[in-house]
């Protein structure tokens, strides 16, 4: 047994990707499969702000990716939106403000749902939570889960038609978040009676370190799978280090 760290890559089947928007564009993105079993459930991962560093290798998503196929089966789908540049590549385009990133994650989840990856799920981290909460009420669509949701770009009134949607909201907000603390989030989620509001006690907004990565992880698998899940802390088998890759 070894246990799991920060840089841990479990077994999984790894596919890079270009996913075209409709408007002519191409997305860099990476598929991350269960090396031998069916998923169970799929992510659609939205990253945060790329004007401040913000991307698909995001460490809640690069880990999410890593770890996830082999300790709970999902499918994981990331991708760069338009303009966003990981070690994987440059997506193309410009970053439009959570305006036409809309058209982004709906060629992701197109391509999952054309894919026939079963119940899709949109994860949004931060940005990402803006993207979701303006454009995520997409056909095929399960729920959605929000980490660190600022309501930047995204206002009440995508909170009012997913209020009325009825589809799964689960937020997860940091207690000490320097955005919007779950004080200040939880009066615009009180509308939504869908949601699921979940602060978070010691987290901040980027969820840094391995115990809340943790409690994430956690979350997530619990929310798609509709079992609550503990996600195990080691692995007896075959792993890799990012430094290997």
């Amino acid at each position: 047994m070894e246990r799991i760290a920060a840089n841990s890559v479990l077994p999984a089947r790894r596919e890079p990707l270009t996913l075209k928007t409709s408007d002519g564009l191409s997305l860099v993105a990476e598929l991350a499969l269960p090396l031998t079993a069916t998923p169970v459930a799929t992510i659609v991962c939205v990253h945060p702000l790329p004007t401040h560093g913000g991307m698909m290798d995001s460490h809640l998503f690069r880990k999410a990716a890593w770890r996830l196929p082999a300790l709970a089966d999902l499918a994981v789908l990331r991708f760069n939106t338009r303009g966003t540049t990981s070690a994987a590549g440059t997506s193309e385009g410009r970053f439009d403000a959570g305006n036409a990133e809309g058209l982004d994650l709906r060629s992701a989840v197109d391509f999952a749902l054309d894919r026939g990856l079963p119940d899709v799920w949109v994860v949004g981290w931060s940005f990402g939570t803006d993207v979701v909460l303006r454009h995520g009420l997409l056909p095929g669509v399960r729920g959605a889960i929000l980490l660190s949701p600022p309501l930047r770009f995204a206002e009440d009134t995508d909170l009012d038609r997913w209020a009325a949607d009825g589809r799964p909201l689960v937020v997860m907000v940091p207690q000490h978040d320097d955005f919007l603390p779950p004080d200040a989030a939880a009066p615009h989620f009180a509308v939504v009676p869908s949601a699921q509001f979940i602060p978070v006690a010691g987290a901040k907004h980027l969820w840094v370190g391995e115990k809340y990565t943790g409690i994430v992880l956690d979350q997530i698998v619990t929310s798609v799978t509709g079992r609550p899940t503990e996600l195990p802390p080691t692995w007896d088998g075959p792993m890799s280090k990012w430094s290997d890759l």
